[in-house]
């Protein structure tokens, strides 16, 4: 889909390595998606076994813009019907990366999962990321939340507040 409202959009430049020659570059499949889709470029058929992974070519190089990274997600159809997802999710594609774009694809589903050339696999979403100077420190700044983590938000009981101890390590207050 090209519209409009790409035409003045950054450029991404991607090259279509041999082994991805007759597949449609990606492209945007509606005016308000977030993604395109990134298609298989496998000569033949892959199976991924239940419980498998596989690292599915796309026949594609991206060359992003500096200041932009692409992530490549799972795509909803896949995981619901075949319980098929991206394994490091999302992942990311730097702005200097030149190589050939791969999907990990594991296979969470029952049955064993065929990969058919130029089917869609995954999608990418492209977003502005910053860069950040890193500075060692002794301590890091209280917050209501703390040391808080995997799960510790939104279960009606507010977070433990943490404090730093003598060596600088955040301690449970009581």
């Amino acid at each position: 889909m090209t519209t409009k409202r790409l035409a003045r959009s950054r450029r991404m430049k991607v090259v279509q390595l041999a082994h991805g020659r007759g597949l449609p570059l990606p492209d945007y499949q509606s005016e308000g998606a977030a993604g395109f889709d990134l298609l298989a470029a496998v000569e033949t058929s892959l199976t991924v076994k239940s419980g498998a992974r596989a690292l599915v070519p796309t026949g594609l190089v991206f060359e992003l813009p500096r200041g932009f990274e692409a992530q490549v997600r799972p795509r909803s159809g896949l995981a619901l019907r075949h319980g098929v997802t991206v394994l490091n999710s999302p992942g990311t594609v730097d702005s200097d990366y030149r190589g050939e774009v791969m999907v990990l694809l594991v296979n969470l589903g029952e049955a064993a999962f065929e990969v058919r050339r130029g089917e869609r696999i995954a999608q990418v979403v492209v977003q502005r990321v910053e860069q950040v100077r890193i500075t060692k420190a002794a301590t890091a700044s209280a917050t209501v939340r703390g040391a808080g983590g995997f799960g510790s938000t939104g279960k009606g009981t507010p977070p433990a507040r943490t404090r730093p101890n003598k060596k600088g390590r955040q301690t449970r207050r009581p």
